[in-house]
């Protein structure tokens, strides 16, 4: 079995996080108290707690986008980036950066997008056509 990722981090309200990462994004929901609340985030854990969000910057150059620092995300097979994109914006997020491909026909040519969970936390996704291209060079 591949290792997954667990994330803990802060959210302002429990139930608005439920209807993004439930409703918008699809995650399956798990566990939960009354004060925190687990996701499965596309095979991984999450699990958000009631509290104060990290503090972010728009500080991280990604081609001529400044992105918010730090931030979390996953990897998808394209097929299901794409999807997840058409999704968001039938939603109507607000795209920190919008879905765009970089380094096309290069190796690890890659889609990305950025946006924020309803708590202000910043989400990346990648989508690959071809997973053995995430580390080229």
């Amino acid at each position: 079995m591949p290792s997954l990722f667990h994330f803990a981090y802060h959210v302002t309200d429990l139930d608005e996080a439920r209807r993004f990462y439930g409703g918008v994004l699809g995650c399956t929901e798990g566990r939960s108290t009354d004060t925190w609340v687990d996701f499965d985030f596309f095979g991984h854990q999450i699990s958000l707690h009631l509290g104060q969000p990290f503090a972010t910057a728009n500080t991280g150059k990604v081609g001529d986008h400044m992105v918010p620092m730090p931030h979390f995300g996953v990897i998808l097979p394209l097929d299901d980036w794409n999807a997840l994109a058409e999704r968001l914006k039938q939603h109507s997020v607000d795209f920190v950066m919008p879905p765009v491909v970089r380094f096309q026909g290069e190796p690890g040519e890659q889609w990305t997008m950025f946006f924020r969970d309803p708590s202000g936390n910043p989400i990346e996704v990648k989508g690959f056509a071809d997973f053995a291209g995430i580390y080229a060079r």
